[in-house]
């Protein structure tokens, strides 16, 4: 009787561990999928970024007092960002992600810092985007960042 309870209990346990790895993977493929595009636009390869927006994406920016509404709207954006600043590099700290179905929410501190013609910036502040899951792979549907002085 000891032998079978210590068998269901070994069972148990190896489940709830695969099931923790497997949600795991799923909330580290989110973030991949933002610092995927974080990478492009350090990089400046607004082709490469624009492969992560959802087509009915929208954005409430720092400076924004209105919905930025549409992924052309966003790819443009931040298009214009990538030909204004140079060696842009952007750190994400405290990130929670959560997924619900196809659906999954990122919230996170962010710090970057580059260049423009104005010479060496920084800045940080707090975010959230959401994704949705298109075709096994998880694209950006909105944006809400908020920048900390």
């Amino acid at each position: 009787m000891l032998r079978n309870l210590l068998i269901v209990l070994a069972l148990i346990v190896q489940t709830t561990a695969v099931a923790n790895d497997a949600a795991d993977s799923k909330k580290q493929a989110v973030k991949d999928a933002l610092t995927a595009m974080w990478d492009a636009v350090e990089r400046g390869d607004i082709e490469a970024y624009s492969k992560w927006i959802h087509p009915e994406h929208s954005t409430f920016g720092e400076g924004d007092v209105y919905l930025q509404e549409g992924k052309r709207k966003e790819v443009d954006s931040i298009s214009d960002w990538m030909r204004r600043a140079r060696k842009v590099h952007t750190e994400m700290h405290q990130e929670k992600v959560t997924i619900v179905g196809d659906i999954a929410w990122i919230t996170y501190y962010w710090t970057d810092s580059g260049y423009t013609d104005d010479g060496r910036y920084t800045s940080r502040g707090k975010s959230t985007r959401i994704f949705q899951k298109v075709d096994g792979k998880w694209l950006c549907r909105h944006g809400h960042y908020t920048e900390v002085p």
